[in-house]
Formats: C-alpha cells, sequence, structure tokens
C-alpha cells in the first residue's frame, strides 16, 4: 500500500532530524544545511551528501559522490530501502560516509 501523504512527509521530516541529530552529536567539522526538505550534509574535506524527499514518487533521495540512491520505506521493517540494492539506508550511510569523508559513525534506526 502507498504512503499517505501526510504520513511520507512525517517519516522523511522525522529521518532528517535523526540524521541532524547523529551528524551534530559526532563532535566533527560538519555543516548542515536544511531547507525546502532538502538536507545537505556538508564535510571537512569538501565532499557532501545530499537527501531529499521526492513526494510524487513518495522516496527519500540520496545523492554522493557514489551515486545518486532512491530509498522507499518499507512499513514491515520500518526502515527505508534501496529501491535497487534493498540496502537499508542506514548501512549505506555509514559506507559512504566512511568512503567521502574517512568517518565512522553509525545510522541506526535508519
Amino acid at each position: 500500500m502507498s504512503l499517505t501523504e501526510a504520513r511520507f512527509h512525517d517519516l522523511v521530516d522525522a529521518t532528517q532530524q535523526t540524521l541532524e541529530d547523529i551528524f551534530e552529536d559526532c563532535d566533527l567539522d560538519i555543516d548542515l544545511e536544511s531547507s525546502a526538505g532538502v538536507l545537505t550534509v556538508k564535510f571537512e574535506n569538501g565532499s557532501q551528501v545530499i537527501f531529499s524527499r521526492q513526494e510524487p514518487l513518495r522516496q527519500l533521495w540520496l545523492a554522493a559522490r557514489s551515486g545518486g540512491f532512491h530509498f522507499d520505506y518499507d512499513e514491515e521493517s520500518e526502515r527505508w530501502m534501496c529501491d535497487k540494492s534493498e540496502e537499508q539506508l542506514g548501512e549505506m550511510l555509514e559506507r559512504i560516509v566512511l568512503q567521502q569523508a574517512d568517518i565512522k559513525l553509525e545510522f541506526e534506526g535508519l
């Protein structure tokens, strides 16, 4: 069953808040920008990852050096899952942040 618009926005808002909390609590020099549903994370080395909501598709998109990834929310597991690899958002982020910024962070619950 497809997510309602309200549920989709609630899920993305909660996910972006969790992401902001994780990055803010890591005690590293990371700049966060949140505007119009887009969260941009800029690392000290100049690389960045960008999260955006794609309302018509009810997806959360992630842009990183390694490419663009689209996530659907899986109600059963209560996780955002990549629509191609079926990897959980949190697992992919751990790998991407390590590759891009040489930072080991845990994204539990995502």
